[in-house]
């Protein structure tokens, strides 16, 4: 029997953050050194999920599969493909940043902080790695638990209003995704995603299932206008909080399309595309122009992360104006590999900018752009790493925010000229608020005495920007290897979108 990667990666970290909590804040230190080691062995783990994958093949590999609820016929089916496996990758990568950028800050329990995230870890693979809805459902609201308390415990003065405003968004959402998949369940007798994907099914059914899923992955992205939980949840976040929740938690909305309703309701998905790319397009243009007035660093980014996820949407539902326009899939293809790419430079980048305005509040306690000012001249190395970030998220050729976002654009052009037109607005826009931000924080003359007193990063804390600067960097360069880990997993739900069931 093979070694069941899946499931070490899913319950290590679990049980790993549960050891953590046990040992106490009396024995902070050894709890933050045990969660990075955890954390480690997560990440190497899940190396050989890498060097051991088919790149050729789109079928699920991995597999592990064990009786679960006999009587509901779910099992707990763990597998991988390309969609999921650079997603689970992400997820022990910037697990591990997160920890060591909070090595020293978080002073208040810190033994349940780090096991937070490690628990958060292993729930979050759970929910790319599962092959099961009622298992997929089950990982996707255990999630949340800990990063209720995240937010709850280790956030700002108005932390109690953005964890409930956080949590009734998401889980009312998610309580119509479970009406959907039931139904499903009752139709089909089983709760296997392969057997739901092969389930017909007429329109009206699918509209309905459709706009059920909608409703869960459109407030996780989060979409316009479902999208107001997300700068709060931010703003009152501690730093690793808003780390994840860009890095990862938001890609959970683009998997979800991916995985649930592009192949199982292709017919309700092409009817209604046109609403998904409409409220992207605006999600692009609006919320760009609503990062521009903001005067909260975190808020800035946080509006910039939903104006560039709605990219990722956008690509999701591209595939079938270009087929529709071409009468071929090449610019589909391209449409969908410019979606997984983007979450993927997205959850690089933004966490990245997250961890720089983390190192700012940790000397000055405040986001307020306005009290900075000439940064540069007190911290250069961390505004070299500032400056890279912030045109990352500019869309600069040779970074990863480049990749995804050109790959979109170029498969707009396939469906219509002025969806490309509307999208590359994003590349005004965002180097717009991005500069904006930049030149305020950064350069120009020392705007205080503070500013003058501050000191250039840490060895911990050059650690942390310099990895997350080389993914940004590698995947910037050299896109390849993630392009050719997902093409055949993409091409394959292409031809099961456009599989009509009627």
């Amino acid at each position: 029997m093979n070694f069941p990667f899946l499931s070490a990666l899913t319950w290590f970290p679990v049980f790993g953050g549960v050891l953590v909590m046990c040992l106490g804040d009396r024995r902070a230190t050894q709890a933050r050194w045990l969660a990075l080691c955890i954390a480690v062995i997560t990440l190497m783990a899940s190396v050989p999920l890498y060097l051991g994958f088919d790149t050729h093949s789109a079928a699920l590999q991995f597999n592990e599969q064990l009786a679960w609820i006999p009587g509901l016929h779910s099992t707990y089916h763990l597998g991988v493909d390309g969609i999921s496996l650079p997603l689970i990758l992400l997820t022990t990568f910037s697990t591990i940043l997160v920890l060591i950028a909070g090595w020293t800050r978080i002073e208040k329990r810190p033994a349940q902080y780090v096991a937070a995230f490690l628990i958060m870890e292993g729930l979050m693979i759970g929910v790319f790695a599962a092959a099961d809805a009622l298992l997929f459902y089950v990982f996707w609201e255990a999630m949340l638990l800990p990063m209720f308390i995240i937010i709850g415990v280790w956030g700002g003065a108005r932390r109690v209003y953005a964890t409930l405003k956080f949590f009734l968004y998401t889980f009312l959402g998610s309580v119509l995704m479970l009406v959907a998949l039931i139904y499903l369940y009752l139709k089909s007798g089983s709760y296997d995603l392969a057997a739901l994907v092969q389930l017909p099914l007429g329109l009206q059914q699918q509209t309905l299932i459709f706009l059920a899923f909608f409703a869960a992955f459109a407030v996780k992205v989060p979409m316009v206008p479902v999208h107001t939980w997300l700068p709060d949840a931010h703003v009152e976040a501690p730093t690793g909080g808003s780390v994840i929740l860009a890095a990862i938690m938001l890609k959970m909305g683009g998997y979800g399309f991916l995985r649930f309703s592009l192949p199982i309701t292709p017919d309700a998905s092409r009817e209604l595309a046109w609403l998904v790319i409409g409220l992207s397009l605006v999600a692009v243009v609006y919320i760009g122009l609503v990062a521009l007035v903001q005067r909260d660093m975190k808020k800035l980014i946080a509006y910039s992360s939903i104006a560039h996820m709605g990219f990722v949407t956008l690509g999701c539902f591209l595939a079938f104006s270009i087929v529709a326009a071409t009468g071929h899939a090449l610019g589909a293809t391209l449409a969908l590999s410019g979606a997984m790419v983007q979450m993927i430079s997205h959850g690089l980048v933004s966490g990245a900018l997250f961890l720089c305005v983390g190192v700012l509040y940790d000397r000055m306690h405040t986001r307020d752009i306005a009290a900075y000012g000439g940064v540069v001249n007190t911290m250069p190395i961390f505004s070299a790493f500032m400056v890279l970030f912030g045109m990352a998220n500019a869309g600069l050729p040779g970074t990863s925010g480049f990749v995804g976002e050109f790959m979109v654009v170029l498969a707009a052009f396939h469906a219509n000229f002025w969806f490309a037109l509307v999208a590359g607005m994003t590349l005004i826009l965002g180097a717009a608020y991005t500069l904006w931000l930049i030149k305020r924080v950064v350069f120009g003359a020392v705007a205080n005495d503070q500013v003058a007193a501050l000191s250039d990063v840490n060895g911990r804390e050059f650690f942390v920007l310099a990895v997350s600067a080389v993914a940004v960097l590698a995947l910037g360069i050299y896109p390849r290897p993630l392009t050719e880990l997902m093409e055949p997993t993409l091409r394959h739900l292409l031809s099961l979108m456009m599989i009509s069931k009627l």
